[in-house]
């Protein structure tokens, strides 16, 4: 809490006189998604200053384009609430609601904000493919998906950018490095890689059996 009210008090120069939101952050999407993505943490001057999630940084850039590229998305930047930005089929939220100094939350924080990814994963019934941005997010679905009583996998799934894990009540789980500056200034996670991740969620979900497809 401190650190989010810390930054929104001092912002750098480039958002001087911009009022931060600088609150916890909700998900946001489609409620009766197929897709959810679970992420690490609002960034200190994205979404901890606009309000919404992956919006109004870089990080978000990177991630609407893959959302737009794979259907996912009616446009592909997401730099403010009311931007006309929809998700279509799909609902980002993260581990943790604020944004933690230097992009690392503590066990604490992410304990703390457990219940709030708890009851999101109990209301979206429609998910049938889960994406884990970054390992903490990954982690968080899975340590989710156990509080909430699905059996430990066996064998233990392995974080790895690309990894598949498929669970018996029907549930796809893709791991992803996080489009975090660190990832995509250094080439860890290029624009295709993260595209990729999305194309495959999508080929997932058209591939489901008839009789699958939602009402309405």
């Amino acid at each position: 809490m401190r650190h989010r009210e810390a930054v929104a008090a001092l912002p750098p120069r480039r958002y001087l006189g911009q009022r931060y939101w600088a609150k916890p952050l909700p998900g946001f999407g489609d409620p009766r998604a197929r897709l959810l993505l679970v992420g690490l943490a609002p960034a200190a001057h994205g979404g901890n200053r606009t309000g919404r999630m992956f919006t109004g940084d870089r990080s978000g850039d990177w991630l609407f384009d893959a959302l737009h590229h794979a259907g996912f998305a009616n446009q592909s930047t997401s730099e403010r609430p009311g931007d006309g930005l929809a998700l279509i089929d799909a609902y980002v939220t993260a581990a943790v609601r604020c944004a933690p100094p230097d992009n690392k939350p503590s066990v604490a924080e992410i304990a703390r904000c457990e219940p709030y990814l708890l009851t999101e994963l109990r209301l979206m019934t429609e998910v049938r493919v889960v994406v884990g941005l970054g390992r903490i997010g990954w982690q968080a679905y899975l340590r989710g998906r156990q509080a909430l009583g699905a059996p430990r996998q066996r064998p233990a799934p392995r974080f790895g950018h690309g990894a598949i894990t498929r669970f018996d009540d029907g549930v796809t789980l893709i791991a992803t490095y996080h489009p975090s500056q660190q990832n995509t200034f250094t080439g860890k996670l290029t624009r295709p890689m993260l595209r990729g991740i999305f194309e495959t969620a999508r080929r997932l979900l058209d591939d489901e059996p008839a009789g699958t497809e939602r009402e309405g």
